[in-house]
């Protein structure tokens, strides 16, 4: 296949893009040139998601703006939550499940040879191989997913359809991936998953000890641990603490809450209370006051009331998070909230969505601001949009933009935080 032109490109959650890196590998391995636009391509993988209804909407539009000339194969998650919808709004040559590993070979092959490939049967119990080629988005950077799947079953949630349940990678496998990756140069890692503290849970495992086994590899590296629902992270969580220790490990908690109010959160079939997710954060902070934390929220869940939308806000101002992603409830195929009838007319959830996303960017603020005048270590991670520039992340995984012509991807630095913004810090590097 050399000379045959592939334009391979991923969106959605960290676990989609480690999928899209190691697709490119293969491609790359067998033969095939990844190109960086659709215009040069002889074939177009796009690597879906398709988590919430204005993605899907954004999803469709973007298929439906490919040439028909080119080879089209669609990908990742969107087949599996709404075949339906995209059979009948777009034109493509084959369609298969998220993490496809190598297979992304074969189908590419067979489209070319002018087959129509549908490949979804089994595609919610894929896993691929931990130690397949990779083409990384950032060389510096190394997205791991520990696990598939989760032991969920939010009522909102439609990703359990093409993710699946729960299937963990060995310790020992992740440990080599991460040995690997160093060796290539990578310096930041990613554990990732749709809930990392379910992690091992099929394996006799956990998250935690996991953790420990990776910072016991050799090497100046930093790890960022993934998102993790209160319900499972509430039974790790003094060993997920400890495991936090380690100086390798960002001071940083994704765990999405989604809702201050106790009925909401048991219609969303989330099985933890309002104050479960108090005391974690209360927890992690006593150990570690500086910890970033972040969070989600939706906003406007079938019967969620104006005095459960204020619990929420209250729970917001009490936390004062660092992060929270608000999103608008959707109902989404094949849900249990799609079937939910007390609906919460459309101009409340903006009216709502629009509230929440004021109060969060006022939190970043706030919590910026006392980072004012701090002093220390980043390891600079990505360059910035301005020339010149480059972020950094602190040990608390702070965002902070530095100043400086040259090279300064992988390099840990010093620096002092002079200036906060709600989304970021801007840093002076101390010579």
């Amino acid at each position: 296949m050399d000379g045959l032109r592939v334009f391979l490109k991923s969106f959605g959650c960290s676990t989609n893009l480690a999928d899209g890196e190691v697709m490119a590998g293969c491609l790359a391995r067998a033969g095939y040139v990844l190109v960086d636009s659709l215009a040069g391509a002889d074939v177009v993988v796009y690597n879906t998601c398709a988590v919430k209804g204005p993605t899907e909407n954004r999803m469709i539009d973007l298929l439906k703006r490919v040439p028909k000339s080119k080879k089209l194969i669609v990908v990742g998650c969107l087949p599996l939550i709404n075949f339906e919808r995209l059979q009948r709004e777009a034109s493509f040559d084959g369609v298969a499940g998220p993490a496809l590993g190598e297979r992304i070979v074969d189908i590419v092959e067979a489209v070319l040879k002018g087959d129509k490939v549908v490949a979804l049967e089994g595609a919610e119990r894929a896993k691929p191989d931990m130690h397949l080629p990779r083409v990384r988005l950032n060389p510096v950077i190394g997205i791991i997913p520990i696990s598939y799947g989760c032991l969920g079953s939010c009522a909102y949630c439609c990703v359990v359809f093409a993710r699946g349940r729960l299937r963990s990678y060995s310790v020992s496998e992740i440990v080599e991936r991460v040995k690997m990756d160093l060796a290539e140069g990578v310096r930041e890692f990613w554990l990732t998953s749709q809930d990392t503290a379910c992690y091992g849970l099929d394996l006799g495992t956990s998250l935690p000890e996991l953790v420990e086994a990776v910072c016991r590899v050799e090497g100046n590296f930093k790890v960022r641990i993934g998102m993790m629902t209160p319900n499972m992270a509430l039974k790790i969580l003094d060993r997920l603490v400890k495991a936090y220790e380690n100086d390798k490990v960002f001071k940083f908690l994704h765990l999405p809450v989604q809702s201050g109010d106790d009925k909401i959160l048991q219609r969303m079939r989330r099985f933890y209370t309002a104050d479960d997710f108090r005391h974690i954060i209360e927890v992690f902070r006593s150990v570690f006051p500086k910890m970033t934390i972040a969070t989600d929220v939706i906003c406007g869940f079938p019967g969620e009331t104006r005095e459960a939308f204020e619990r929420t806000v209250q729970l917001i101002r009490d936390i004062k998070p660092d992060v929270v992603n608000v999103s608008k409830f959707f109902a989404r195929p094949r849900t249990i909230a799609a079937q939910m009838r007390d609906i919460v007319p459309f101009s409340e959830i903006k009216a709502r969505s629009a509230f929440m996303s004021r109060l969060a960017l006022d939190m970043a603020l706030e919590r910026n601001r006392e980072w004012v005048g701090w002093e220390g270590e980043i390891l600079v991670d990505e360059s910035g949009t301005v020339s010149g520039s480059w972020i950094g992340r602190n040990f608390a995984y702070k965002p902070i933009v530095i100043k400086r012509d040259g090279g300064m991807l992988g390099n840990f630095v010093r620096v002092k935080a002079v200036e906060a913004f709600p989304t970021h810090l801007e840093g002076e590097i101390i010579d």
